[in-house]
């Protein structure tokens, strides 16, 4: 569908937004439609309805919902943001440092090479790098709305997707019909910069959770030992900030590696447990680094491949997956941050300070927007508006990447909306939690709100067998270069 390049000059220049939809299976009785938003930025909505999921939501939602899912613009199909030539431009340039700096001789180097993305982003045959932002996004949403006959929107939007909603709430508060928001951003964080707030300490409140856990089930947990989990995983974390893991000739584990991957992990509960699980995986790891154990090094290179399988499982295969370029190309637009060295490094400090997965957070997901002008449209607030409908934000209590201060922020910031909170762990609620779920699904075909002060129980303990939920699956992880890197020969610091 075309749509203004600029809003500001909405007669002049169109660019495109690709969308897709899974149409109603009980059209007699349809409502409408309900758009989607996976999160990222970066990640397509395209992809996601078709990779099974629209499927998956219009049999909860009884069938009478059109369930459409749209690439933002500069994602996936509408007028993608290609900072490079070819599908393995971006991780060639950037396959010389590591995922984020940890040692003294690396600071200065990542950041010059990621501060050079944004001339990098902005040459002259990419003229959406200059028209990516949320607000833009959300007035081409409403375009959409319309252009489907509904006189209000129905949403769904996870994590980044949340900031989505929570900024079309405040621009179109009139044509609010359902808009339910999961794994929910600060927006004043996000949109002054200071979302690593959050990011410093939310990790490792779930890592903590995970090694709780892990003691309680006991045997049941490949990492459990008598001295307890934590110690096992702090002697690891001194291990490999000292030297890299050499697991054999192809195959080196360094610190930011290992923090990347199970930062990764910490998104789904249902990697954590099970022979081929999290907690396996750090347990082979563990014996590999501390006793030199063989068997353990190629049973840590088997399960560290399969989990990284399972983590991107599902995810598009576009030519040209851009989902890298154009988290930085909204991410960056939306959000001013500081442009020297010196102040970096004082940020990164204070997100070190946090948790050792406040470096991953602050330096990986923003460096690249240090040269990056942010766009004249983006909106900064105010976050209060009182929409036609109730707003749907729902929060776990344990969520790695957008902790549950977010989703009672946003609850507090809005004039009309109701929480609703899941006592467990891992990213997003929906598709996790079958109370939630059902809520959720309960709210986009009636509008009706679950009781004030409605906390859905947690899940059992995920390193002990149980029954799996059918519901569909939740939305797309953690960014794909967190999980790994190009393999090191052995030896390569």
């Amino acid at each position: 569908m075309p749509v203004p390049l600029d809003y500001d000059d909405p007669a002049q220049a169109m660019t495109y937004v690709a969308l897709t939809r899974w149409p109603a299976a009980d059209p007699q009785n349809r409502i409408g439609s309900v758009f989607l938003n996976p999160g990222g930025p970066g990640a397509s909505g395209v992809e996601y309805v078709l990779s099974g999921f629209g499927e998956g939501l219009g049999g909860e939602l009884e069938g009478r919902f059109d369930v459409v899912g749209f690439d933002p613009r500069g994602v996936g199909a509408s007028e993608p943001l290609n900072c490079f030539d070819t599908p393995e431009g971006f991780g060639n340039y950037l396959a010389s440092q590591p995922l984020f700096p940890y040692r003294q001789d690396q600071y200065r180097p990542f950041f010059k090479i990621h501060a050079r993305l944004g001339p990098e982003c902005h040459d002259d045959h990419q003229r959406i790098a200059g028209h990516m932002n949320t607000a833009d996004v959300a007035r081409d949403l409403d375009r959409l709305r319309d252009a489907v006959g509904d006189e209000k929107l129905t949403y769904l939007g996870f994590s980044y997707g949340s900031y989505l909603g929570n900024t079309y709430a405040n621009l179109f508060p009139d044509k609010v019909r359902a808009l339910a928001i999961d794994g929910v951003v600060d927006p004043r964080l996000w949109s002054s910069g200071r979302q690593i707030d959050s990011d410093r300490t939310a990790p490792q409140a779930v890592l903590d959770e995970f090694l709780r856990l892990c003691d309680a089930a006991g045997a049941e947990c490949a990492l459990w030992s008598g001295e307890g989990s934590q110690q096992r995983w702090n002697q690891l974390l001194e291990t490999i900030r000292e030297a890299p893991i050499v697991l054999d000739d192809d195959v080196v584990i360094t610190y930011d590696m290992l923090i990347g991957l199970v930062s990764g992990l910490l998104y789904d509960p249902g990697l954590w447990g099970g022979d081929g699980g999290a907690a396996a995986f750090l347990d082979a790891l563990t014996d590999a680094a501390l006793a030199g154990d063989g068997e353990a090094a190629a049973e840590a290179v088997r399960l560290r491949a399969e989990l990284i399988e399972r983590l991107t499982e599902g995810r598009g295969q576009s030519a040209y997956a851009n989902q890298q370029d154009a988290l930085y190309g909204n991410h960056c637009a939306d959000t001013e941050y500081p442009h020297a060295f010196s102040d970096w490094r004082a940020i990164g400090e204070y997100a070190q300070e946090g948790s050792p997965f406040g470096p991953l957070f602050w330096w990986s997901r923003s460096t690249g927007c240090a040269d990056w002008p942010v766009n004249e449209d983006r909106y900064v607030g105010p976050w209060t508006a009182h929409t036609a409908n109730p707003v749907l934000v729902v929060g776990n209590y344990f969520d790695p990447a957008t902790d549950y201060d977010g989703a009672v922020a946003s609850d507090r910031l809005l004039g009309n909306s109701r929480l609703l909170s899941y006592a467990g762990w891992g990213h997003t609620a929906y598709g996790v939690s079958q109370c939630a779920t059902e809520h959720v699904n309960a709210y986009l075909l009636t509008v009706a709100l679950p009781p004030k002060g409605a906390v859905c129980p947690a899940n059992r303990n995920p390193f002990l067998p149980q029954a799996q939920t059918s519901h569909p699956t939740p939305p797309i992880g953690p960014p794909v270069p967190w999980l790994a890197r190009p393999n090191q020969p052995a030896g390569t610091p």
